[in-house]
């Protein structure tokens, strides 16, 4: 994998309907347990758009989970499920318009929580800024990929409305 251009803030900070798409291609480097740096490159995201979206955290409102969802793109939100399995989300969007785009698969690693246990993700990430961390950021390589889309996965609590959005974006060739 061939190193690329780190993603500044600019990138993060518009809608995650424009970001979960371009983060596809995207190589995620961060440093693995054991200090050595891994470059990974995005096949699989989801997007979560704000209070409206009944999928999304933040459509409870402002709480310590969510808290950084409220603030500006480019950080990341991290939490846990079922009580084992850690979330890895990169905020989007202006602050107080709370927005994540759900990591689902890398290249060679598929499933959210595979993904964070290969790269040591846990609560220390919450909050970290991509554009400054020295742990994790996301790269542009140049790659444009072939694009598929289809409905998120998990979340028919959300209603028939938000689970039929077709914002999971993922590589045609996986």
């Amino acid at each position: 994998m061939f190193p690329g251009k780190r993603l500044s803030k600019e990138f993060f900070i518009r809608d995650v309907l424009e970001v979960a798409p371009e983060l596809i291609g995207k190589n995620i480097v961060i440093r693995l347990p054991g200090g050595t740096f891994g470059r990974f490159q995005v096949t699989e995201v989801e997007a979560y758009r704000g209070a409206e979206d009944n999928a999304c955290h933040a459509c409870k409102g402002r709480t310590p989970r969510t808290e950084i969802m409220f603030h500006e793109g480019g950080r990341l939100y991290v939490y846990l499920v079922y009580g084992m399995y850690w979330m890895l989300n990169v905020v989007t969007g202006e602050e107080n318009i709370p927005q994540a785009v759900l990591i689902r698969s890398v290249e060679n690693y598929s499933g959210p929580g595979r993904i964070t246990k290969l790269f040591g993700i846990d609560r220390t990430f919450y909050g970290e800024n991509l554009d400054i961390s020295e742990r994790i950021w996301f790269e542009d390589t140049g790659v444009i990929p072939v694009l598929k889309t289809g409905t998120r996965i998990g979340i028919d609590y959300a209603g028939e409305y938000w689970k039929t959005r077709p914002w999971r974006y993922y590589l045609q060739d996986t």
